[in-house]
């Protein structure tokens, strides 16, 4: 530990490790905030599709493009983060994307609202998603035990439900809490930029860290969100299928849809294509964090996307092009316990000005992101932001939340 005595470069350097460590411990898997869905048309006569069409062009008239604009700037401005970017998009069209900030300091190339980042536990939804079709296809049930499915791997698996591990009530210990992942000090955290950052980790092996501490209460009293419960569901994927939770993400989400821009890595440190890089604040400058292998999080948060890609999969989800009715109902069907008390199957709602939205927050190193849709199905709103300047981060994230609010309810009366 530092002493309570130290000089201005001292308390800003522990400071810089102490942001790091909280973004380390939570490795981008962060309960989060909402998604979305957007319903896309399914034909109807001309005169249908002009009056839409015409209706998408007066709502789009009537966003602020250069006050959306001028919140992402307002994200960047107060050095809390390097880079913002964002969309908002209406039955398919894109009302306003935009980008602030600097995507890779080095070169000083600026961000684009087509950069790609880590969506950290927005990935989350994705495995939801695909745990539901399983669902439907009658492989598993969502109040199977999971030890049904996993036997022996977790302590309490005869009494936690699939269920309970997709809306975080199973009490399971959320495995990136352990001392493990805390790089609490200079030192720790240099251990981490020189080798941690490049082990590579088992589903097994992170369960079994998690299954060091005792539960957080009884299956079913309560809510606590837990990385742990979704390592879990990549592990059933993988029991039920007979394939990686990444390639039945591929194979039944990514390909269908043809969201081009978004992978799910195995143990690829790097983010393919144009993106914005992420950075941690130390005394001698920025420390590039961009990289680093992503086993560490898994189906708990290992995704990467763009803004239209994250948009076009609420679209998909919320729209019912990838579950069906009862599933899509499952999944909106919200805890009523605790601080989860919004939370449903890999989807949380929040309530808007404007109304109701659904989605999921992601955070990841370096990285944060919400991809967000409107309960009608009609809207999805995609911001990301690169965290920095631990100075700067609380307006930064004062100003991201205005955003937030301010893209969902554009154009529309409150």
């Amino acid at each position: 530990m530092v002493g309570t005595s130290r000089s201005g470069a001292g308390r800003r350097r522990a400071r810089a490790v102490r942001v790091a460590a909280v973004v380390l411990a939570g490795v981008g898997l962060v309960a989060g905030v909402v998604p979305a869905a957007l319903a896309q048309g399914t034909g109807g006569t001309n005169a249908g599709t002009a009056s839409a069409v015409g209706a998408v062009a007066d709502q789009a008239r009537r966003v602020d493009r250069a006050a959306l604009d001028a919140g992402l700037r307002a994200v960047v401005a107060p050095g809390g983060a390097t880079a913002a970017i964002g969309r908002v998009r209406e039955d398919g069209h894109t009302l306003w994307k935009g980008a602030a900030g600097t995507a890779d300091l080095t070169t000083g190339e600026p961000a684009a609202a087509r950069d790609r980042f880590r969506i950290g536990s927005a990935t989350k939804t994705f495995v939801a998603t695909v745990v539901l079709q399983l669902v439907a296809e009658h492989r598993i049930a969502l109040d199977d035990p999971v030890e049904t499915h996993l036997p022996g791997v977790l302590r309490d698996g005869a009494r936690i439900s699939v269920r309970q591990l997709l809306n975080h009530t199973g009490g399971v210990y959320n495995y990136t809490s352990d001392p493990a992942f805390a790089y609490a000090d200079d030192a720790s955290f240099r251990t981490w930029l020189s080798t941690d950052r490049w082990k590579s980790r088992t589903m097994a092996e992170l369960v079994a860290v998690a299954e060091t501490h005792p539960a957080y209460f009884p299956p079913g009293q309560d809510w606590h969100y837990s990385n742990t419960d979704y390592i879990l569901l990549g592990m059933l994927i993988e029991k039920a299928t007979g394939r990686s939770w990444q390639q039945e993400v591929e194979r039944r989400i990514v390909r269908p849809l043809g969201l081009s821009e978004t992978t799910m890595p195995e143990n690829d440190p790097t983010v393919p294509g144009r993106h914005t890089r992420a950075y941690v604040s130390m005394p001698g400058g920025p420390v590039d964090i961009t990289l680093f292998n992503p086993t560490i999080a898994g189906p708990a948060g290992a995704g990467i996307s763009t803004t239209a890609d994250l948009a076009a999969f609420m679209s998909a989800l919320l729209g019912g092009r990838l579950l069906g009715p009862a599933e899509l109902a499952e999944m909106k069907h919200t805890t009523g316990l605790g601080r989860g008390a919004d939370y449903g199957l890999g989807l949380e709602r929040t309530p808007t000005p404007c109304g109701d939205f659904w989605g999921h927050r992601g955070d990841s190193l370096g990285y944060s992101s919400i991809m967000l849709g409107d309960d009608t199905g009609q809207r999805q709103v995609v911001l990301s932001r690169n965290p920095y300047d631990p100075a700067g981060l609380p307006a930064s994230e004062a100003a991201f939340t205005a955003l937030v609010t301010a893209a969902a309810c554009a154009g529309r009366t409150t």
